[in-house]
């Protein structure tokens, strides 16, 4: 008895993540700020071996020097180097955004998934609490949480994660609502399994998506924000190499012709949030299944 066997003709089975990446890289936007974020983490670990000079040392003989070969973005006017302070100010802010965001997201996802699977009195708390954060502008939510708490790099990761907290937990919840009709849920269910396995083992996968590519987006809400409540005084100590602090010091001398101790970190702040905004943006175009056509 002979006995025959069909090979399949389909290929080798696709993994999603070599999928995710086939989608992600026929986007050459996504590329460069994938490319340009990855840069930014980077200098952030290995700051102390890629800053040429240290941050708080100052140089006497160059106050408020203009961009030299000794000095490419120039001293401020205590004679510190203003790439070295930039250098430390990315380690700084990706510090604050990511912790901040993160802390938002953990509350927000917790709440979220209570609100949307269980209903009722949990989620009118819940989401009535988040419509009274929705009814503060951001940044003056945030301002209000420095003011109570004090200044302090630890107090504006609070206070960044104090609003990141509602819109996570809108985001989760909706995909709970939706997540939790479907027919593997009640499945699920039937066999006994006890609600913390199936909210976090079968529902929160389900939401993760969408959480990721805000999550991205967030960070450079968050680095705008820590970088403003510095600017106005809020933040770290003012000698703390943190881009809105190093922004707050050229802004006097803006008038005296010293343009660049207020350019360059502005624009070192631009474009690490103009990054993460593309880079979420391509995040959701890749992960979306609606989009992935």
């Amino acid at each position: 008895m002979e006995v025959t066997l069909e090979v399949s003709s389909q290929g080798p089975i696709r993994s999603p993540w070599r999928d995710f990446w086939q989608r992600f890289r026929r986007n050459p936007m996504a590329l460069v700020s994938g490319i340009f974020v990855l840069a930014l983490v980077l200098v952030a670990i290995f700051a102390p071996w890629l800053s040429p000079y240290d941050p708080m040392i100052s140089d006497w003989m160059a106050l408020s020097a203009a961009p030299s070969w000794q000095h490419l973005m120039g001293t401020d006017d205590l004679g510190r180097d203003i790439l070295s302070r930039i250098i430390y100010g990315a380690r700084i802010s990706m510090y604050v955004g990511v912790v901040s965001v993160t802390l938002g997201m953990v509350v927000g996802i917790v709440s979220g998934l209570i609100a949307g699977y269980y209903g009722g009195k949990a989620d009118m708390f819940i989401m009535r609490g988040a419509d009274v954060l929705f009814a503060f502008p951001g940044m003056l939510l945030a301002i209000a949480v420095v003011a109570i708490l004090g200044t302090g790099l630890n107090n504006v990761i609070i206070a960044v994660a104090v609003f990141s907290v509602p819109v996570f937990a809108r985001i989760v919840r909706a995909s709970t609502l939706s997540i939790k009709q479907t027919p593997y849920i009640d499945a699920v269910k039937c066999v006994g399994a006890a609600d913390k396995l199936i909210l976090f083992r079968h529902v929160l996968p389900g939401t993760l998506s969408s959480v990721i590519v805000y999550f991205t987006m967030r960070i450079g809400t968050s680095i705008l924000t820590a970088a403003s409540l510095s600017f106005i005084g809020l933040g770290p100590e003012p000698d703390v190499p943190e881009w809105g602090n190093i922004l707050a010091m050229g802004r006097n001398m803006m008038m005296a012709g010293v343009w660049h101790v207020s350019v360059f970190p502005g624009l070192a702040i631009f474009l690490a949030v103009l990054a993460f905004n593309l880079l979420g943006d391509a995040l959701r175009d890749t992960l979306d299944p609606k989009l992935k056509s």
